[in-house]
């Protein structure tokens, strides 16, 4: 006969480490995974050209500017995922307008709307930024370079790279204000998701220009790629420590292979690798670390996002 407490045992093996188990997934697919390596790379690139723009020596201007011309594209891209991906994907801009009145709607205390807002307001900075260094290249009429010259080309950039780290941590912080499992049981997925959309942002800039960039400015997005992709190791593994048993719940299979596998050994470490030890691959390690840095990135975002919609 069963003891009352082989049962108490079995009821507890059973039992969902986190009352979110209960909730129902949001049903999002490849296209928000897409958004978010996508957006977090646009951000990230408008972080790095600001601080190139504002803190950088001359030499390191036409990677400011890269990193301008890359950013626009990506956020254009990353903008009518999102929308499509909607149930109602026509009424996407009833989060900016209210329907009754025409009036601007702001919800501050709702991270849908202030993602929206920030999106947006990122998107007009980065723009400009972008109008202006198509400018300095000739491509667009001489007067528009204002915006890249002056208090008013500092304060372009300067705001563009305010906005593009919020671009690129606010979908950890997004999900986090969610009731579904993994995303509503830890703090620190807005802190993962910005170092690694700054780490992912420097590697496609190295892949852009480690042929004819400034060997300094080069180096520094290299430096960059390394400190941020320590610091999201170390994000990563107190993630997951302070997920305790929800961690083991969701990651405890295939997933969590994948993100070890993917990010946490391709992603970082073998990139980390190449950096301290370029002999390695040689002349390709730096592309090569960069490349294996868009794959991890690419992995921690597909594994966050579709782990928790698989419970």
């Amino acid at each position: 006969m069963t003891s009352i407490g082989s049962i108490g045992s079995l009821v507890l093996a059973q039992t969902p480490p986190s009352d979110t188990f209960y909730t129902h997934a949001p049903e999002w697919t490849w296209l928000i995974v897409v958004y978010f390596f996508v957006g977090g790379i646009a951000g990230g690139a408008a972080f790095l050209g600001a601080m190139l723009d504002l803190f950088g020596a001359p030499q390191d201007r036409p990677l400011a500017r890269l990193a301008y011309v890359v950013s626009l594209p990506l956020i254009a891209i990353g903008g009518p995922l999102l929308i499509w991906d909607l149930n109602r994907p026509e009424r996407f801009w009833h989060m900016f307008i209210q329907s009754e009145t025409g009036r601007p709607m702001f919800k501050y205390w709702s991270p849908i709307s202030f993602g929206a807002w920030g999106v947006g307001v990122f998107g007009l900075f980065i723009f400009l930024a972008a109008v202006g260094t198509l400018a300095e290249l000739g491509h667009l009429p001489a007067s528009l370079r204002l915006l890249r010259e002056g208090v008013v080309g500092k304060a372009v950039s300067a705001l563009a790279g305010l906005f593009g780290l919020f671009v690129a941590g606010y979908t950890g912080i997004l999900l986090a204000a969610t009731n579904r499992p993994l995303w509503a049981d830890t703090t620190l997925l807005g802190l993962l998701f910005l170092l690694s959309s700054i780490s992912a942002a420097a590697a496609v800039l190295i892949l852009l220009s480690w042929r004819w960039g400034h060997q300094g400015s080069v180096h520094w997005l290299a430096e960059m790629d390394v400190y941020s992709s320590l610091l999201e190791l170390v994000t990563l593994i107190v993630l997951v420590i302070s997920l305790g048993s929800v961690a083991l719940e969701v990651w405890g299979n295939g997933w969590g292979v994948l993100l070890l596998v993917g990010t946490v050994l391709i992603g970082i470490l073998l990139p980390l690798a190449l950096h301290f030890r370029p002999h390695l691959a040689g002349r390709m390690s730096l592309p090569s670390a960069a490349a294996l840095v868009l794959i991890g990135a690419f992995v921690l975002r597909a594994v966050v996002v579709l782990s928790s919609e698989a419970v």
